[in-house]
C-alpha cells in the first residue's frame, strides 16, 4: 500500500480505488479499519473518480500511535492535511462518513480554502454542537418498532455499555434492512475496531461554537447524505447541519440506515456521485 508522512514523521497508509480525479474518503468508526467501507457501492465507477481512502492511525496498515492523543479527531484532521499535501492537491473533494464526518468538519473549519466540495455521509454532528433530545432519540428508535428484532435490539441500545456484545445486539438499528448483507457487515465490527482509538477519539475536541464560527467562512458546496431510518443524524438533524453552510443541502436516502451503501449500493453511489457534482 502507498504511504504518506504526517506532521510528526509517522508514515500512514492509504489505498486508491478506481481512476480519475481524486476524492479523499475519511472513514468513521471511530478507529475502525476502513475495509468496512468496501467500495462504497461502486462509487468510483459511478462517479468516474478515484477514491483515496486512508487508514487512520492504529487501523488497517497504519501503525499504532505511541501517544494515544494522536487518535483524537483534531489530530486526525492534521493527518488529513498531510495527506492533501502528499497528494499535491491545492483543494480537496472530501467525503467523510460517520465519525469521519466529524474529522472532515474540523478540517474544513481549519482549512476552509482547501475544501472544493464537502460530502458528509451519515456524519457525526457533535463537533458543531448538534444533537438529538432524548425525546427525538426515542422517536427515531420507534420508527423500527414493528421489526421482529426490535425488543432485543432496543434493550441493547438502552444498555449502551460499549461492549462488543451489546454493540452487536443493537446493530439492526444501523441498517435499513436486517438482511444477510447487513448481518455480515455488522459482524465485522469487532475485529475491525481499535477500541482504544474509539475511546480516545473525542479527547481535546475544539469548542463546538468555535468550530461553527469557523465554518461560516466555508463557501464550498456541502452535501449532507443521511439515511431515512438512521438513528443519528437522520433527516431533521441532517437538515440542521446543512443549514450551517451558505451552500448546504441535505439529501435523504430512502429506507437506509447508517451504512447506506450496504442497504442499497447502487442508490448510494448515485446520490454520492451527484453530491460530488451537483
Amino acid at each position: 500500500m502507498p504511504t504518506y508522512t504526517s506532521y510528526d514523521g509517522v508514515k500512514l497508509a492509504y489505498r486508491v480505488e478506481g481512476t480519475g480525479e481524486p476524492v479523499v474518503v475519511w472513514p468513521g468508526g471511530p478507529a475502525r479499519d476502513p475495509a468496512y467501507l468496501g467500495d462504497l457501492g461502486g462509487l468510483a465507477q459511478v462517479s468516474e473518480r478515484s477514491l483515496v481512502i486512508p487508514d487512520p492511525r492504529g487501523t488497517g496498515a497504519s501503525p499504532l500511535p505511541g501517544d494515544r492523543t494522536a487518535y483524537g479527531a483534531a489530530h486526525l484532521a492534521d493527518d488529513l492535511e498531510a495527506l492533501r499535501a502528499h497528494l499535491g492537491l491545492e483543494t480537496l473533494d472530501l467525503l467523510g462518513h460517520s465519525a469521519g464526518g466529524s474529522v472532515s468538519l474540523l478540517y474544513a473549519a481549519r482549512h476552509p480554502a482547501r475544501i472544493r466540495r464537502l460530502v458528509l455521509a451519515t456524519p457525526g454532528t457533535a463537533t458543531v454542537g448538534l444533537d438529538l433530545t432524548d425525546e427525538e432519540w426515542e422517536s427515531r428508535a420507534a420508527l423500527r418498532s414493528q421489526e421482529q428484532w426490535f425488543g432485543e435490539a432496543k434493550a441493547a441500545l438502552d444498555a449502551d455499555d460499549g461492549t462488543p456484545a451489546t454493540r452487536q445486539a443493537m446493530s439492526p438499528f444501523l441498517y435499513g434492512r436486517w438482511t444477510d448483507a447487513a448481518r455480515l457487515h455488522a459482524a465485522s465490527d469487532d475485529t475491525q475496531r481499535n477500541r482504544e482509538g474509539t475511546r480516545a477519539f473525542w479527547a481535546d475536541v475544539p469548542d463546538p461554537a468555535t468550530t461553527r464560527a469557523a465554518l461560516a467562512s466555508l463557501t464550498a458546496p456541502v452535501r449532507v447524505l443521511v439515511g431515512e431510518l438512521d438513528l443519528m443524524p437522520g433527516p431533521d438533524l441532517g437538515s440542521q447541519l446543512a443549514g450551517l453552510f451558505p451552500d448546504g443541502r441535505c439529501v435523504v436516502q430512502a429506507g437506509a440506515g447508517h451504512f447506506p451503501w450496504v442497504d442499497d449500493p447502487g442508490l448510494f453511489a448515485r446520490l454520492a456521485a451527484a453530491a460530488l457534482t451537483d
